[in-house]
């Protein structure tokens, strides 16, 4: 990291337990969320209100991965990307259909109503300022709700203001969400360089 920031050795009170708490998930601690320690009374907030977002959501967790592996996309981050681009081979059921994702998701398959999603998604993550009651009156017809519609935005907006927070602090993507097949890491790799994976012994 680009910054000095708390280690796991030095981390006490609700870092500690935040960092325990991932590394019990997770098996690591991931670089972007200690890079939120360069200012420590962040971690605790951030985390506040990542996780009261992420839990109270309507969205369903394939459509919050399909947003937020979009969002990272269009930020765009290689660290995000990465991360979602891992946890969309289950909801999309294969490598080959995340890459198709990647390339464009309006052709790779979709439902009508996910491309409506994902199309509002794209104009949050970069080009906010462009939404019009057009887009709201499109996604009402597909089916979702007010609420929905807010909820794609901050999923959209919240992995952009994330994503651009870790990539300015210099947070590294860990190995273990880099993808093993090379074509798809590097499909993903869409901001700034990531390590080569060292092949593993044996």
């Amino acid at each position: 990291m680009f910054v000095a920031t708390i280690s796991e050795a030095e981390a006490d009170g609700r870092i500690a337990e935040i960092y325990a708490a991932e590394r019990a998930q997770r098996g690591y601690v991931m670089s972007g969320t200690q890079v939120w320690t360069a200012r420590p009374d962040m971690l605790p907030a951030w985390e506040d209100f990542f996780m009261h977002l992420r839990a109270g959501t309507s969205l369903s967790d394939r459509e919050w991965i399909l947003v937020g592996l979009l969002a990272s996309l269009r930020v765009p981050t290689s660290y995000c990307s990465s991360e979602y681009g891992r946890r969309a081979i289950d909801v999309l059921g294969s490598r080959e259909a995340v890459a198709a994702f990647v390339r464009d998701f309006r052709r790779c398959g979709l439902p009508d109503r996910e491309v409506a999603m994902l199309d509002y998604a794209e104009k949050v993550a970069t080009r906010a300022w462009a939404a019009r009651q057009e887009d709201i009156d499109g996604l009402r017809r597909h089916g979702f709700s007010d609420v929905q519609i807010a909820d794609i935005a901050l999923a959209a907006a919240v992995r952009g203001f994330m994503s651009r927070v870790n990539d300015a602090l210099g947070a590294e993507p860990e190995a273990v969400i880099l993808d093993r097949d090379p074509a798809l890491r590097a499909l993903l790799a869409v901001g700034r360089p990531v390590a080569v994976p060292e092949p593993s012994a044996g």
